[in-house]
């Protein structure tokens, strides 16, 4: 839930929403809706949607996927997270 405070209360990056993603695929839905219509990506998982909201696009599994140093190394050269690239990276 969400209060429109008005034009004087802009969205800011201390607060962001997270969607945990089963697979590639609900991955791929999120992202592409979220950026859609100027959205905006960003690193890591991180998008900012038209309005200027920014969310977190990650898989459930993230913590283990990013538990080997090489799969980190990995993810911060990623926008959209690809989880195959992470698994790879192991």
């Amino acid at each position: 839930m969400g209060l429109n405070g008005g034009p004087s209360y802009k969205p800011s990056d201390a607060v962001s929403f997270v969607v945990e993603c089963e697979d590639q695929q609900e991955i791929d839905h999120h992202w592409n809706m979220l950026t859609a219509n100027g959205g905006q990506e960003n690193m890591c998982g991180w998008l900012k949607d038209k309005f200027g909201f920014s969310w977190q696009i990650i898989p459930k599994r993230i913590h283990m996927l990013i538990s080997n140093p090489k799969a980190m190394e990995a993810l911060v050269k990623m926008k959209k997270i690809n989880i195959k690239g992470l698994e790879e990276a192991c």
